[in-house]
């Protein structure tokens, strides 16, 4: 079949446009992943100088053909050089997006039963560090596997309670800086780094504690809650979304709707009634 659109020998047929189409989605893609960054200052300069690199080779200049052309030989090699974070990025996105990821909890074709979270040790830990103005970082782990991340951390595997969490934020506590990691019903780890956001679009008034926040949501689909330190407001972030400023009852109204509504089982909805009613 030579395609619906014959251009004197060229022919452009449905193979063809689906494959534009994917390059077109792909390059966007590419962009905005990069966008905001001086990543995307390079990537450009990079194509430039392939352009100019099919020029010279275009025009005949065999000399310049042969010395660019040495240069784009190791492109490849340096652009994984160039481009590690971004492209670790983007293959936490594509993991993210797979249905591997949808199908963790399932075992022999039948859902999990996944143990329900009570949200109140960690409403009442962030009200008392709120109240004394001390810093929080606590992330609730879901479908989302945030080993990788409590690996970089100090290791606790301990059970969670009001008192834990506020002697490990503590000011003078060696714990205190960096973040907490809450999974499989446990405090995992403690002094975690995350990786931060390079959204232009994060308001400045936001500080570290909660571009990083920001920066895990963004890759994963964590829960993160955020106590600042300068002004002693709670904010919860999920899915690159910050909620600013919220209240003791809507905080607790949030954690539950998240992560006990996100367990899906009987236990699951006989806490959230619980909590709600506390």
């Amino acid at each position: 079949m030579t395609g619906p659109f014959p251009i004197n020998f060229l022919h452009f047929g449905w193979i063809d446009a689906a494959d534009v189409l994917l390059v077109t989605v792909l390059l966007y893609q590419l962009y905005k992943l990069l966008r905001g960054s001086v990543a995307l200052n390079v990537a450009l300069g990079l194509l430039s100088f392939y352009v100019l690199y099919l020029l010279v080779k275009a025009t005949g200049m065999e000399l310049l053909t042969k010395i660019l052309g040495q240069f784009m030989s190791v492109g490849v090699l340096a652009s994984i050089i160039l481009f590690q974070q971004e492209i670790r990025r983007f293959l936490l996105n594509v993991g993210k997006a797979t249905a591997l990821e949808r199908m963790r909890g399932w075992s022999w074709g039948r859902p999990a039963e996944a143990t329900p979270l009570a949200v109140g040790p960690f409403v009442e830990a962030a009200k008392s560090l709120s109240n004394k103005y001390t810093g929080a970082l606590i992330c609730f782990a879901q479908a989302s596997d945030l080993t990788s991340f409590a690996e970089s951390g100090d290791r606790l595997d301990a059970e969670i309670s009001k008192r834990l969490l506020l002697s490990i934020f503590n000011k003078t506590s060696p714990l205190h800086d960096g973040a907490v990691i809450i999974a499989g019903g446990r405090i995992q780890a403690a002094r975690c780094i995350l990786p931060v956001s390079e959204n232009p679009d994060v308001p400045a008034s936001l500080g570290l504690r909660h571009r990083a926040a920001i920066g895990l949501s963004e890759i994963t689909d964590a829960v993160v809650l955020v106590v600042s330190e300068e002004t002693g407001a709670m904010s919860l972030v999920h899915h690159g979304e910050v909620y600013r400023n919220l209240a003791t009852a809507e905080l607790r109204t949030r954690l539950n709707e998240w992560l006990l509504s996100s367990a899906g089982s009987p236990a699951a909805s006989a806490s959230l009634k619980s909590e709600a009613a506390a």
